[in-house]
């Protein structure tokens, strides 16, 4: 297929390339960087014409020694693989030059390789032919391992291809991208060939070189903008994708930072690099061996360097810096920033001088050496962290920022006199700096009048006393044994302190602050502290965890809006002046007692609450809030509370999960839409009045008795379990709650047929559900439920065969369209007697029903029922017959799950029920005959009917088949059951022993459209 493009993959001959274990691991280091940081002098030759005859090029560094790998500048190997996608065709052709060109004839199935004296010897029409083909201007992404070759129509033309492996590693994908750019001979003649240029003669140079051009459709600002997010390993990929997107990969303005991370590459190709993009102002040097030898080089080469950070990486050791390092600094004037970790001084003093006149950020992270001077007269921040110096001298003027956390050896009187050498410090870290005494932050505060920001943690002979920091706004003080009551009256002294942080401070027993400024303050495991007492006007955030032995908590602030208290086994008292206050949590602060509910009613202090959390407060018994604003409110597993009452008019979710013993509740002029008291086995006293709410639920109160519920919007009404709920309160609620539309009454057996009568006032009620309850007549409901749609009687142990005769014979119900009578006592006469006359009916549910020996529904036997009915008037029977044959059944789903004693199931075509789409029969161990012939019925479920013998089906749209464990059906029995069965997907005949599943085409035989079965074998 001539016009079908084809693609050349070349596979590399591993047995001989020369190269060793150690240069493979060089090469997968370097590849990365190969593409981007590749010399102009090869961006020129790819978007060139390449090498002309008399014209010699330059061999660049890393093609003769390689960038790290001994790969680069080795000539092509002579054995190449090619593999042409759909092609069937792989030949191995051994070339003159180190090279092959690939002939394509035909189609591309049938592909032939020729030399190159053959590919001569083609006719200058047939390259014409060749070059007038329309070419497409995409080449494939590397990660495609493939470059497309060049179309041939009837001719054979000959073209030169980039190699790659179609099955490579990563290693090699990047040994790819680098040895596009680092083979000259291949590299020259390809692009000769691209650009039209002959091998050696002027038939392959009669090729266009613009019927060949391979380039994306990207604008350069396009892709500038879409380069733009990129890292630089993925920069190096897509420049190895065409010549524009490598002139865009390797623009400067891409490289600003040279970032070289867990990567060997040698001193030469370093220094190419830095010559490649002098105008890098970053360079970042993470896990790389001779660290020394390739910062030198970046500082001396690059004059624009402002930022250096050199790093050992996560899997590197410690690397060295020797003095020349540091004298080589003069060399960058435009550096402002310094960064080195986990570094060791190499000379014999161990002494480290840096000196600089525009360093602005210097950090020495980790450092190893005996004495440490700076001299920078612009630098603004120095970080000595982790640093093992015992002498450190500092001549920084402009210094602000210092950071000596976990300098151990360190002593006092350095840390002192570091301080103190610059005037203009605003902060300070000497956290883990064991020396660090009273005097010296004294001498610090004389000195420093600007140190806003102190982290002294871990210092613990420092205590704070006599210490005035007038301008401090940060503190924190963690695992500071001598910090006492009296160092908090030091510390209230600095007014305007705004962030303090007091972790393990184990003396500590009492904070008293009235600061001005406090924003936020955190008190973190103090074990021995009980009371807190704080004042701000702008207090925003309070966090207190872990103090056991807190048990009084005063707050005055008009900016706090969320506190979260949780936890505080000892709290007992709260007072809170919180006018903004909107979220509290006090959630397992047991401790509590009923009082609190004060603190959080309209008068108490939060005027603005809206959400309150008090979960598991053990010691709560009598919850009473009045709020106009609270929202939400949480009392889940409040075990001992016993009785709530709220006036909350807003209110619009409460949880009151776990609170089994409450036995008084009380929701007077309360905003809820949906309420639900969990199970409250005590609960016999309820109010509530609520204009709002449309769900309650009350299900398992056992025990409640009297109701008193005025909800004029209420729909949904769940008093399931509740055994004593009587026939007053169902009437009160029926009187007061006259939308309700689903009505839930499931072992209610202290309700008769009183609270049944009280019915009429629901004129809206669609759902009514009296499972497992006493009733023996259902008159009232008949009567006063006209609108009734769905209709529960599960267990109604006390129905008689006479109870529903209204349903079928007076048609009492008309929009009746769901009936359970599971598990209930009703006859076989009048539940086949319901099948056939209640035409309306939707879902009919029998699962259980003992009384059932036969389900037979066709015209006869309704035809014999109907004349055995009493008191059935000749006109009603006529009428329902006439309109039964008219309109047939709207049953859609019959289930007879675990019906004991069922024995046949028959329903005829002439039952009519041409809307029954699923039957549920499963359980029914004694059933052995069943015959149905349903035109729209999709899924029968048969499962475990362990006697059934006898299966007719004519079911023309079943899909679905259950018989698990049916072990009695056979073969022959299902053969002639599915064979009627045109649609059937999918059967399950799992532990039907007489049944083998193994001969799947001989069941697609008697069932063509059979697509599953799920069996044992």
């Amino acid at each position: 297929m001539a016009d079908k493009r084809m693609k050349a993959v070349v596979e590399y001959d591993d047995a001989e390339d020369g190269n060793s274990e150690e240069g493979e691991k060089e090469d997968s280091d370097d590849l990365e960087l190969g593409l981007s940081l590749a010399h102009s002098e090869i961006r020129a030759g790819f978007m060139g014409g390449g090498q002309r005859e008399g014209h010699s090029r330059k061999n660049l560094p890393w093609e003769d020694q390689g960038v790290g790998c001994s790969q680069f500048g080795s000539p092509p190997e002579p054995l190449r693989q090619f593999d042409f996608g759909q092609g069937n065709v792989k030949d191995w052709v051994e070339m003159n030059d180190c090279r092959e060109d690939v002939v394509e004839v035909g189609s591309v199935s049938q592909v032939n390789y020729v030399s190159r004296d053959t590919c001569l010897e083609m006719s200058n029409s047939e390259c014409q032919r060749f070059a007038q083909q329309k070419r497409r201007k995409v080449l494939p992404s590397p990660e495609d391992a493939t470059f497309f070759l060049a179309e041939v129509t009837a001719a054979a033309v000959a073209i030169d291809f980039i190699p790659l492996s179609s099955s490579y590693s990563v290693e090699d994908k990047k040994a790819y991208h680098l040895s596009i750019f680092s083979s000259d001979d291949a590299f020259v003649k390809s692009s000769n060939t691209i650009d039209g240029v002959g091998f050696d003669g002027d038939t392959i140079s009669a090729i266009s070189a613009k019927n060949v051009e391979f380039r994306m459709d990207f604008s350069d600002d396009l892709l500038h903008l879409i380069f733009s997010f990129l890292e630089q390993k993925d920069l190096c990929r897509a420049g190895a994708t065409c010549k524009q997107w490598l002139a865009a990969s390797t623009h400067e303005n891409f490289w600003r930072c040279l970032e070289f991370e867990n990567i060997r590459i040698s001193q030469q190709n370093f220094v190419a690099i830095c010559h490649r993009y002098p105008n890098a102002t970053e360079v970042k040097l993470r896990g790389t061996q001779n660290v020394e030898g390739l910062v030198i080089v970046a500082m001396t080469s690059l004059r624009h360097l402002e930022t250096l950070i050199l790093d050992k990486g996560r899997h590197s050791e410690s690397f060295f810096l020797s003095e020349a390092f540091f004298l080589t600094l003069t060399d960058c004037p435009a550096l402002t920033t310094l960064r080195i970790s986990d570094a060791f001084i190499s000379n014999c003093t161990q002494e480290v001088t840096v000196c600089h006149e525009k360093l602005h950020d210097l950090q020495l992270v980790k450092y190893r050496a005996l004495r440490i001077t700076v001299r920078c007269p612009q630098l603004q921040t120095l970080s000595l962290k982790r640093s093992s110096m015992a002498h450190v001298l500092l001549n920084c003027p402009q210094l602000c920022v210092l950071d000596l956390s976990s300098c151990h050896k360190l002593p006092d009187t350095a840390i002192r006199s570091s301080a103190m050498s610059c005037p203009l410090l605003t902060s300070l870290n000497m956290s883990s700096c064991l020396c660090v005494t009273d005097e010296t932050i004294r001498e610090i505060s004389f000195t420093c009048p600007n140190l806003c920001t102190l982290d002294a943690s871990n210092c613990p002979n420092i205590s704070f006393e006599l210490v005035t920091l007038p301008m401090l706004m940060n503190l924190r003080l963690e695992s500071c044994e001598a910090i006492t009551s009296a160092s908090i009256s030091a510390i209230s002294q600095s007014q305007m302190l705004k962030s303090l942080e007091l972790y393990n401070c184990g003396m500590l027993t009492s904070v008293s602050l009235d600061l001005p400024h406090l924003q936020n303050i955190s008190l973190v495991y103090l074990r021995r502290f009980v009371d807190l007492n704080l004042r701000s006007p702008v207090l925003k955030q309070i966090k207190v965890s872990r103090c056991s032995a807190l048990h009084r908590i005063s707050i005055t602030s008009n900016a706090l809006q969320k506190l979260v208290l949780q936890k505080q086994e000892s709290l007992t008292t709260l007072l809170l002046q919180c006018q903004n206050l909107q979220e509290m949590d006090l959630s397992d602060c047991e401790s509590l007692m009923d009082s609190i509910c004060e603190v959080f009613s309209d008068g108490g202090g939060c005027p603005k609450l809206r959400s309150l959390v008090l979960d598991n407060c053990e010691r709560l018994s009598m919850v009473k809030i009045s709020s106009c604003t609270l929202v939400y409110l949480s009392l889940a597993w409040c075990h001992a509370m016993n009785a709530i009452e709220l006036s909350c008019p807003n209110l619009e979710e409460l949880n009151l999960d776990g609170c089994d013993h409450l036995e008084s509740a009380s929701f007077c002029s309360v905003g809820l839409e949906l309420l639900n008291l969990g199970i409250c086995p005590r609960l016999s006293d309820l109010r509530i009045e609520a204009q709002n709410m449309l769900v309650l639920d009350l299900k398992g109160c056992g025990v409640l008795s009297q109701a008193y519920i005025h909800c004029p919007r209420l729909k949904v009404l769940d008093a399931s379990f509740c055994r004593k709920f009587s026939d007053e309160s169902l009437s009160t609620i029926a009187a007061s709650c006259p939308h309700i539309e689903s009505l839930i009454l499931s072992s209610c057996q202290s309700v008769g047929p009183n609270g049944l009568s009280s019915l009429r006032f629901l004129r809206r009620l669609t759902l009514l559900d009296l499972s497992y309850t006493f009733f023996m007549s259902l008159r009232p409901v008949f009567d006063n439920c006209l609108q009734l749609v769905v209709l529960k009687l599960s267990a109604c142990k006390y129905l008689t065969d006479f109870s529903l005769d209204a349903l079928y014979k007076e048609d009492v119900l008309p929009a009746l369209r769901e009936l359970d009578l599971s598990y209930s006592s009703i006859g076989q006469l009048d539940i086949l007697n319901l099948i056939t006359y209640c035409t309306n009916l939707v879902h009919l549910n029998l699962n259980g029903c003992a009384n059932i020996n036969e389900l037979i529904w066709s015209a006869s036997y309704c035809h014999l029922s109907n004349m055995a009915i009493n008191n059935c008037s000749s006109a009603i029977s006529k009428e329902n017959d006439e309109s039964f044959r008219k309109t047939g059944h709207l049953l859609q789903i019959l289930n007879c799950t675990g019906c004991p004693n069922i024995k046949k199931v028959l329903i005829s075509s002439s039952a009519n029920c041409l809307h029954l789409y699923k039957i549920n029969l499963n359980l029914s161990k004694n059933l052995k005959e069943v015959y149905l012939t349903c035109t729209n019925l999709c899924m029968l479920n048969l499962s475990y009917c362990s006697s059934l013998v006898i299966l007719r089906l004519n079911c023309p749209r079943l899909n679905n088949l259950q018989l698990l464990a049916c072990r009695m059906l056979t073969e022959e029995a299902l053969e002639d059951a599915i064979s009627q069965c045109q649609e059937l997907e999918i059967i399950n005949i799992f532990s039907c022993s007489k049944i083998r599943a193994k001969d799947f085409d001989r069941w697609r035989m008697v069932c063509p459209s059979l697509r599953r079965i799920q069996s044992s074998l």
